[in-house]
């Protein structure tokens, strides 16, 4: 069970580093080539939030005594999901 949840923290990881460089560029962007950024990068938040659903699928499985890091891990992810979420959405690109 935990190396699945591993993998999900692994494709996470990935996921968020390249949101993150995504989010950087869209400034530089025009026309077209923003807005293709854009649709991007909403679908990509999309496949982080799956990834999040997955992982707390995950945790839940595991014995309740065996659960307390786990469950620290996912606040961490989920706050690092809130963050992306809000300067995608400050910096006016939703």
């Amino acid at each position: 069970m935990s190396s699945d949840f591993e993998s999900y923290e692994q494709d996470f990881a990935v996921l968020t580093a390249d949101i993150t460089g995504r989010i950087g560029r869209v400034p530089k962007l025009l026309g077209d080539e923003k807005k293709q950024m854009v649709a991007n990068i909403e679908k990509q938040l999309e496949e982080a939030r799956e990834l999040l659903e997955q992982m707390e699928l995950e945790v839940r499985e595991i014995p309740p005594q065996s659960r307390g890091m786990y469950s620290s891990r996912m606040r961490s992810y989920k706050q690092e999901m809130g963050k992306l979420e809000a300067d995608f959405g400050w910096k006016g690109f939703v």
